[in-house]
């Protein structure tokens, strides 16, 4: 792939930057932007607060995590390709670790459902998936058409249960955003920095997400392979996911849980371990990698853990030359309303099933819950402090 510009910065200041800050960005999707708007624009002024807003704008609307998106982009404008590899790195590597050691310690202890750290981590979930939803659907999901096409993608997923209706529910969302929604927002903002990826090179990087996108479920097939399977589902599940974030949920779990995969308590326990860590919510693949069977924990965490973030790699890359033109197109916009009102109701489903369903099990896991939620939406207390209390709430009472 090509680059057209000479690069500012270097790979290692890159990843020494991202580093500290998978070290202490802990609150979510919202939060790290607010830490790289703070470090990069603030600080460092390694980019304006216009080039900083485009960033943000293109990783929100392409699938994936948001977040890590926009640290993507951030290193390949800062030092190119290599920079985009330090961003990744340093910025995923510190929860990774975390969630793999967690793994280890669940496959060493063993997850007894009825375990008081279980079930208060497993309640903690309830109220943070809740306050997802709720701050998810004041802004995808407000206004009349918009909360039907949520409401509408959330019946699609529930009554179908599997993973190919998660799909359905976005495309569904998408053509309804295109038929029903006006576009919203600028169409003339503009990046005031030169982006250093040609033409060719986001040709075929978006090529190459497509190919992955429609082979690797063929070549899964064709080959019995544990660590293909692997590769084949997140892949998926980091390619299909708009909002990032927990919205990665429902399709994990569709994935992950099953005959041939885990129980509902190793998913949830790795799923409420992971708001305890700083760094993208992505790293619960880590977990769920090595809990899986056929791999191995450590091979297992790092392949899971490459795939789901290798369509966001790819579509970074070939989305920086083509934003500008991309989101002038009222049309584009419009889908995209529409694709994110469906998203949350994909994450209401998932709220219901699996996260209530397996959360809610006493009048003492509801309390927890309840007091999870208050204490997000109410109190402004960090996601990481809340499943701690839960969790510690859990040993003692439950």
């Amino acid at each position: 792939m090509d680059a057209r510009t000479e690069h500012p910065g270097s790979p290692g200041e890159v990843f020494r930057v991202f580093l500290l800050l998978g070290l202490t960005s802990f609150g979510g999707p919202v939060a790290h932007l607010g830490y790289f708007r703070d470090a990069f624009v603030v600080r460092r002024q390694w980019l304006t607060e216009q080039a900083y807003g485009d960033l943000v704008a293109l990783c929100q609307f392409l699938p994936g995590p948001a977040s890590s998106q926009v640290g993507m982009a951030i290193g390949l404008r800062r030092a190119g390709y290599a920079g985009l590899a330090a961003a990744f790195v340093g910025f995923t590597l510190p929860s990774a670790l975390l969630m793999l050691g967690f793994a280890l310690g669940v496959e060493a202890l063993g997850p007894e459902a009825d375990a008081g750290w279980l079930l208060g981590l497993k309640a903690a979930a309830v109220g943070v998936v809740a306050h997802a939803v709720l701050g998810m659907a004041r802004s995808l999901a407000a206004g009349t058409r918009r909360a039907a096409i949520a409401v509408g993608a959330m019946a699609v997923v529930l009554l179908s249960a599997n993973a190919v209706s998660q799909v359905a529910a976005i495309a569904l969302g998408t053509l309804l955003g295109l038929a029903l929604l006006r576009a919203e927002g600028p169409a003339d903002a503009r990046d005031d920095g030169e982006v250093p990826v040609g033409r060719r090179g986001a040709v075929s990087a978006f090529a190459l997400f497509v190919l992955l996108l429609v082979g690797l479920p063929l070549l899964a097939r064709l080959v019995a392979d544990p660590a293909l399977d692997l590769v084949d589902s997140f892949y998926r599940a980091g390619s299909l996911v708009f909002g990032g974030g927990h919205v990665v949920l429902p399709l994990l779990e569709a994935e992950a849980v099953g005959p041939g995969g885990i129980d509902q308590e190793s998913f949830l326990a790795g799923y409420g371990a992971a708001q305890a860590v700083p760094g993208p919510l992505f790293s619960f693949s880590a977990y769920l990698g090595a809990v899986l069977p056929g791999t191995g924990a450590v091979a297992g965490a790092a392949i899971a853990l490459g795939a789901i973030f290798l369509p966001s790699v790819l579509l970074v890359v070939a989305g920086l030359p083509f934003w500008e033109r991309l989101r002038g197109a009222p049309r584009a916009r419009s889908a995209m309303a529409g694709a994110g009102a469906a998203v949350v109701g994909l994450l209401a489903a998932a709220l219901y099933d699996p996260v209530f369903l397996a959360g809610v099990t006493s009048p003492g896991t509801m309390t927890v819950a309840a007091m999870s939620f208050v204490a997000l939406a109410a109190w402004r207390a960090p996601a990481w402090t809340v499943v701690l209390a839960a969790t510690g709430v859990g040993i003692v009472l439950l």
